[in-house]
């Protein structure tokens, strides 16, 4: 089992990417960036983070707009906080 902080680290990553994808929809990347802001805040708990970024990653996941690449990045994203364990 991965730790939560480094499973965190890594969404941090993958959303610094997709926000600096200019094949990316704008409004997308700004969700993106909303979610990076979440995972960033140190002051909520770990497990709150990651629900609170699953919760507004899912509506923009089913974009029509969103490229296959970026579609697929989410879910992959998505999976991850996933394992974020709720007591952290």
């Amino acid at each position: 089992m991965s730790n939560p902080e480094v499973t965190i680290n890594n969404c941090i990553q993958m959303l610094q990417q997709i926000m600096e994808d200019s094949t990316i929809p704008r409004n997308i990347r700004r969700v993106a960036d909303g979610t990076h802001k979440v995972l960033m805040d140190k002051s909520q708990g770990i497990s709150l983070r990651a629900a609170t970024a699953i919760s507004m990653i899912d509506e923009i996941s089913n974009d029509p707009n969103m490229p296959v690449h970026a579609r697929t990045r989410i879910w992959e994203l998505v999976s991850q906080l996933e394992t974020v364990p709720l007591d952290s």
